[in-house]
């Protein structure tokens, strides 16, 4: 049966902002007690009165701008009405008729195509307290340290036509927001929290729609969506009906579940928070911001390619995340080539963290470290093999090179004599490569300065390889003629 996916997100992003939304209270909660964090403000006791966040609601403009959106000139809180444990006052301070931004877009790229998925709104609310089900009790703990978190909301259209692609969608946002340093976007850590609504139908009109809840990874996501996209198919191939609902995706079973029929607008009531006052927005202060935009993931993987003759895939591993690309940023601008600096970096510093199960901020060879060590290399101070050696002990200990070559005592050999004779060994092994050489075939020549320098175990100079080896290939051929 020929099908039509589309799938709509709505994005909610915890910002790390110093203080909460509406209070002053410390908005770090992670690994802190819970309870300790809270204000008469966030457990919405009577009389109490919130003040706004302005870094709050400049980073949720920031965002929409980077997103395409438009601003709005003026906006609102109001006040979203449903009653659940996790909700102090029984209703959240959010934003209804008049979000801060709408009509926005992101171009993503998926296996070669690029495709625009549009923004519906961009929106700024307080985050809800935490929910804590122990195992085996018949209770629940409620942790208010995140009550009053700011939370930017993003609703895109249901422009995206497959599971793999909100996946994308996801993790090209997550680039976005950690370039603009307003959320550490991390989903495992509840960053970043995803629902999804999917809808399936035989013709081009959209189906009906069904809301999924509880994923908390980008894997998480695609599966349950690619489950939920097969459960709605079986269902129109038996000719039943796809119910409009809210279900929750349990990851131990791989299936969704139903939770609750899905609200519809006018359950929340909405009207306007009276504590707080409409924002205005003057177009010098949104042009300001946008003058002020850092530049983005997709900006700069195109100068990378453009500015510095790396291949795509290099590229899109450097940017996709920041830190690595202004470490490789760093390490150029010591007068590395871009090439050496980026497959020292992609090839051997990740190897060797991933070996020893770190990210990057594990890392303790300094730019400047790397740098030298890649300039030695080039001048023939130490043979590729010593590199690699030192560099081993670099991200062990965070020395520079040249300490690590004093310490170990480390040097090449530079004996000519000792080199001449290594040399006349690896060419009576190797008449094959010599006939090789004499037919012209250069490739012969890189195939036995590798032997040579295999021989001598990385220890003899590699340009004194080179110039005594084609020394001796020379009195040879001429032999020969």
């Amino acid at each position: 049966m020929d099908i039509k996916t589309n799938i709509g997100l709505e994005i909610h992003v915890q910002l790390k902002t110093k203080s909460k939304m509406f209070c002053g209270c410390d908005n770090d909660a992670e690994g802190r007690l819970p309870n300790t964090l809270i204000c008469p403000i966030c457990m919405g006791f009577p009389g109490v009165l919130p003040v706004a966040n302005i870094q709050a609601i400049e980073w949720t403009i920031k965002t929409a701008l980077a997103l395409n959106c438009q601003i709005a000139k003026m906006s609102k809180f109001d006040r979203k009405h449903y009653f659940y444990p996790d909700l102090p006052k029984n209703y959240q301070i959010s934003q209804y008729d008049l979000p801060f931004a709408k009509n926005g877009f992101l171009e993503i790229e998926n296996e070669g195509e690029r495709r625009r998925v549009r923004i519906r709104r961009i929106h700024l609310e307080e985050d809800a307290a935490k929910l804590i089900h122990p195992a085996g009790a018949d209770y629940s703990l409620v942790d208010f340290n995140r009550a009053g978190t700011p939370l930017m909301e993003i609703v895109t259209e249901p422009d995206i036509r497959s599971p793999l692609e909100a996946k994308v969608f996801l993790q090209q946002l997550r680039q976005i927001l950690r370039y603009l340093e307003v959320s550490d976007a991390d989903m495992e850590k509840g960053h970043l929290r995803c629902d999804a609504n999917i809808s399936i139908s035989k013709i081009k009109t959209l189906g009906t729609p069904v809301e999924i809840k509880n994923m908390n990874s980008f894997k998480m996501v695609e599966r349950a969506l690619a489950y939920e996209q097969e459960r709605q198919r079986r269902l129109l191939e038996s000719g039943k009906k796809i119910k409009r609902e809210t279900r929750g995706w349990v990851d131990e079973k791989r299936m969704t579940v139903p939770q609750r029929g899905k609200e519809v607008v006018s359950d929340y009531r909405y009207f306007p928070e009276p504590d707080l006052p409409p924002i205005q927005l003057s177009s010098e202060y949104i042009k300001g911001l946008k003058t002020h935009l850092p530049e983005l993931p997709a900006q700069r993987k195109g100068r990378f390619i453009l500015a510095f003759n790396l291949k795509e895939k290099e590229a899109e591993t450097l940017v996709d995340n920041k830190s690595l690309a202004d470490y490789f940023e760093e390490v150029i601008a010591y007068g590395i080539k871009p090439n050496h600096a980026a497959n020292w970096i992609l090839v051997e510093l990740l190897g060797k963290l991933n070996k020893k199960g770190l990210d990057l901020s594990g890392n303790r060879v300094l730019p400047s470290h790397l740098a030298d060590l890649i300039k030695m290399l080039n001048r023939g101070e130490i043979s590729g093999k010593m590199a690699k050696e030192i560099f081993e002990e670099m991200v062990e200990t965070g020395l520079g090179p040249g300490k690590i070559i004093i310490e170990k005592g480390l040097k090449l050999v530079t004996d000519k004599d000792w080199i001449k004779r290594e040399i006349k060994k690896v060419i009576k092994e190797n008449p094959q490569a010599i006939s090789d050489y004499k037919k012209g075939k250069t490739a012969a020549l890189q195939f036995l300065i590798g032997q040579i320098m295999r021989q001598t175990k990385g220890q003899a100079s590699p340009q004194t390889v080179k110039k005594i080896l084609e020394e001796e290939l020379k009195r040879i051929k001429d032999g020969q003629n």
